[in-house]
């Protein structure tokens, strides 16, 4: 049920909530279109139309709501806190080239392009650069193998793939669909809504999100490697290498990097819209499998990818297991201990998530519902100190972020702002 503060897709983009996945364009594609918006990132924008909205978009909103359905944390390990879990997996893909390439052992691509090549599936839904503006990204339906591996590599900018969910409704076979927690979880809500885009879906691929930074995050990584956002011909933000370093090509040929430290850790995560501070699920609880990295162990200098591949459902068990057979991926079963080893932080983010949401809703402000996604008992392990924090911290970013302010007029603020300047 969704919150009565949260009535509309504006309500949620004006209280900061929007993840901007896409999924309320694709089901009401005479009211709404998605545009990125610099500081905050890809949202959804009204445009003129003599249907209006219907209202089915609110429905599918990951930012309004997430919910598991009533059985879906049945006999779940660690009582439910990592979402459904039938098996864990490390793999990586048996394409060199594939395997260099793709930010954590090339498996989400690869996977991608085995059930193409199956036959389980006509088409991958990714997302990709675009080609006339590489800090930004495109969603595309990619049928061919060089065409799925093309898009290999994580991105750490807005993308609105559900915006797209159209072009595997109307595809004449069933498809994949890749994209972080949020975009997941959205496709599977708008299924519901869509039967036809239900019969459409071979399989769900959900990505290890530490949360999406704003355009503006890349372009200040790129300004701090000396070089004007507009000068950049390619933006690679991992890979060629685990985990790879963030690199960018100017339009004379030049190649300058940064670590992934310096990267990620300096400046984009600086720049995570709100309503990824306030997620509980960063590791696709909702896809059929979800892909990470393995962090339970130091990396060695120039060791290749692997992977961390997550079995949700029965559908991502035999597309995984189908994989491994036909040679498309190389891995085997770990314990499933590696999974909260590999991401230690992300569960006291679960647990501080909580507070952050209760401290919202305690000082007035709308919050969305998050149901089947246990978070009070990952709080209460918490040390006093993070517990504080995580309630005196919100209570500042919702001061400093200006989120009693709607984001159209904060947004609108900031532009004339800088027009100012």
């Amino acid at each position: 049920m969704t919150p009565r503060n949260l009535a509309t897709i504006q309500d949620v983009v004006d209280a900061h909530l929007c993840t901007g996945c896409g999924a309320c364009a694709y089901l009401e594609p005479d009211a709404l279109r998605m545009v990125d918006v610099p500081e905050f990132g890809r949202r959804p924008l009204p445009v003129v139309s003599v249907n209006g909205a219907n209202g089915n978009g609110i429905g599918a909103c990951p930012g309004a709501r997430l919910q598991h359905d009533k059985d879906a944390l049945d006999d779940a390990p660690f009582r439910g806190e990592w979402g459904p879990i039938l098996e864990l997996y490390e793999c990586w893909s048996t394409d060199p080239e594939v395997r260099h390439r793709g930010s954590s052992g090339g498996v989400i691509s690869a996977l991608s392009a085995h059930a193409v090549a199956s036959g389980s599936a006509v088409g991958a839904l990714q997302v990709q650069a675009k080609k006339d503006a590489p800090l930004e990204n495109e969603t595309v339906l990619n049928r061919g193998y060089d065409e799925i591996i093309g898009a290999a590599g994580s991105r750490y900018s807005p993308a609105s793939p559900c915006e797209r969910l159209d072009l595997v409704e109307s595809a004449d076979g069933r498809c994949v669909v890749v994209g972080k927690p949020c975009d997941i979880a959205a496709t599977v809500s708008a299924s519901k809504a869509r039967p036809a885009l239900s019969d459409k879906l071979a399989l769900t691929i959900g990505i290890f999100c530490a949360g999406t930074p704003s355009t503006r995050g890349t372009e200040e990584v790129v300004r701090r490697l000396k070089t004007d956002p507009a000068d950049v011909r390619r933006v690679d933000y991992r890979g060629e290498g685990w985990p790879g370093r963030f690199r960018i090509t100017t339009k004379n040929g030049e190649t300058k990097s940064f670590s992934y430290e310096e990267s990620w850790g300096e400046t984009l995560q600086k720049h995570r819209q709100w309503r990824c501070m306030i997620c509980p699920d960063h590791t696709g609880e909702f896809a059929d499998l979800s892909v990470g990295d393995p962090w339970y162990r130091k990396l060695e200098e120039g060791e290749p990818g692997r992977s961390l591949v997550v079995v949700r459902t029965e559908n991502g068990r035999e597309a995984l297991h189908s994989a491994l057979r036909d040679g498309a991926l190389e891995g085997h079963p770990i314990p499933l201990e590696r999974l909260p080893q590999s991401q230690p932080n992300l569960a006291s983010t679960r647990g501080a998530v909580w507070a952050r949401v209760l401290t919202m809703r305690l000082v007035g402000l709308p919050a969305p519902t998050f149901s089947g996604l246990p978070s009070f008992r990952p709080w209460l392990r918490l040390d006093l100190r993070t517990k504080i924090s995580s309630v005196g911290g919100t209570l500042k970013r919702i001061k400093r972020r200006g989120l009693r302010v709607p984001e159209s007029r904060a947004g609108q603020a900031s532009a004339e702002d800088g027009a100012g300047r």
